[in-house]
């Protein structure tokens, strides 16, 4: 009785440490996203990689994040990282528009928890 106790036990810690890596440290591809967008919609997802431009409109501020297999374009609230930085952005996926073949995403960065 007392090992099916623990079996359970450790069985529980592996579900919950595997379910909070998963979605506090695992990035999805960038090329995963792109090529597959409707399985991303929707869902809160991190990206990560190095930041290639950056741009600071009136009205949006946003840069653009590559990785390994590609390159998306993050739209956030929060101060524009560096030119070459490496970061990870947790968000959704938005489908701007598309016209034709052409379609444009976009990664809306999650507001911080400070509600900024």
């Amino acid at each position: 009785m007392k090992g099916l106790g623990a079996t359970l036990v450790a069985a529980v810690v592996l579900a919950i440490g595997g379910w909070y890596y998963f979605a506090h440290f695992h990035s999805t591809a960038i090329g995963k996203v792109v090529s597959n967008p409707r399985d991303y919609t929707g869902k809160e997802i991190v990206v990560s990689g190095t930041v290639t431009d950056r741009f600071s409109l009136i009205i949006m501020k946003y840069f653009n994040l590559r990785d390994s297999s590609g390159m998306i374009t993050v739209v956030t609230d929060r101060p524009l990282p560096a030119v070459g930085a490496e970061v990870r952005v947790k968000g959704y996926v938005k489908e701007e528009f598309s016209l034709g073949d052409r379609q444009v995403l976009v990664f809306q960065e999650s507001a911080s928890p400070s509600g900024r």
